[in-house]
């Protein structure tokens, strides 16, 4: 169980390295993007600033049409210089909602790495117990939200067990049949403890076999709870 849970700890440091480079490299790319970008872009008042330089060495310029035709001049560039500040602040948001995107993927990238690592975990450990909720007064035993009933006897067992191990305690079986049956440990016997287990493990790993292999289908009869497509016959 230490060496399960040590590498789950490593696989999430692992995982949580790479989200966090990725993340650095996505905003170091982006940045240098944007930077090349608007160095790149033609300044917004270039366009004035040369209607201006015409504006003095032209300043001969004196009928009515050429004044007018320096006046178009100017009010274009200003219309250029409008324009090319919203191409901008365009260019910015697309920059943004990139970046966004770009980190929603990447978040996603992970996730699923997480689940295709978790998903081998299942698969090379068999069934992996995330809940187990033990009730008493139904004497039944729930594994993963599946109920499965047992006699008073091993309802007793895996209390005592399940209490043992919230103390991370290990316990031989005559302790085992002191604690169920009250009495000191010194008068038990070490069977009588591994009896209780056996009957334990027969009761729940056979009502488990029923409920996820061989399954009980009422007036029919039995089948596998398994796809065909995995069942390989050598």
């Amino acid at each position: 169980m230490q060496d399960n849970s040590t590498s789950a700890s490593e696989a999430r440091r692992a995982g949580n390295r790479i989200v966090t480079l990725g993340l650095a490299g996505i905003i170091a790319i982006l940045g240098v993007t944007a930077v090349l970008l608007f160095r790149n872009l033609p300044d917004a008042n270039a366009f004035n600033m040369k209607v201006e330089a015409l504006f003095i060495a032209n300043d001969d310029l004196t009928t009515e049409a050429e004044i007018k035709l320096l006046e178009i001049l100017a009010q274009s560039g200003t219309a250029f210089s409008e324009t090319l500040a919203s191409y901008r602040v365009a260019i910015f948001v697309l920059l943004v909602f990139a970046s966004a995107l770009l980190i929603a993927a990447l978040a996603l990238l992970a996730m699923l790495v997480g689940l295709n690592r978790r998903m081998a975990q299942i698969e090379s450990s068999g069934i992996q117990v995330s809940s187990l909720l033990i009730s008493r007064e139904e004497n039944t035993v729930y594994l993963n939200n599946m109920g499965f009933k047992l006699t008073d006897a091993a309802m007793e067992t895996l209390s005592v067990l399940a209490e043992a191990r919230l103390d991370d305690d290990v316990l031989s079986g005559a302790e085992i049949e002191a604690i169920v049956s009250g009495r000191n440990a010194a008068d038990c016997d070490e069977a009588a403890g591994a009896t209780r287990i056996k009957r334990l493990r027969d009761t729940l790993g056979n009502q488990m076999v029923s409920e996820l292999l061989v399954k009980n289908i009422t007036r029919r009869g039995y089948m596998l709870a398994v796809d065909k497509d995995v069942i390989k016959v050598l």
